[in-house]
């Protein structure tokens, strides 16, 4: 299984572009990070693609694991993050999804 690689030096907005082709292609969509940096800038990528995609009716969520890699000879903790897609049918899901939360005061 292939994986979108994610650094702290990544763009999220590039990610993103990349996790929003991958799933409009039905292409399966991995990342692998190592370190909080990486899962940081891969989060925000995961947010920013949602919002890319909702408006044609496809939903995301992602759902993290951990994994032993090996980098340069030695053994790391990574964070795989698999996205799932989830169809949006009614344009009434599509509103509430991309509404904007409301304070409560």
């Amino acid at each position: 299984m292939d994986y979108l690689k994610v650094s702290s030096k990544s763009s999220p907005a590039s990610v993103a572009g990349a996790i929003a082709g991958l799933v409009k292609d039905g292409v399966p969509v991995n990342m692998q990070c190592v370190g909080a940096g990486a899962v940081n800038q891969a989060i925000k990528a995961v947010a920013i693609a949602r919002g890319f995609l909702i408006p044609t009716g496809v939903d995301i969520s992602c759902a993290p694991t951990f994994s032993d890699v090996e980098i340069g000879g030695e053994s790391r903790t990574a964070i795989r993050i698999a996205v799932y897609v989830h169809r949006v049918t009614a344009p009434s899901a599509v509103a509430a999804a991309t509404a904007p939360e409301r304070a409560e005061a």
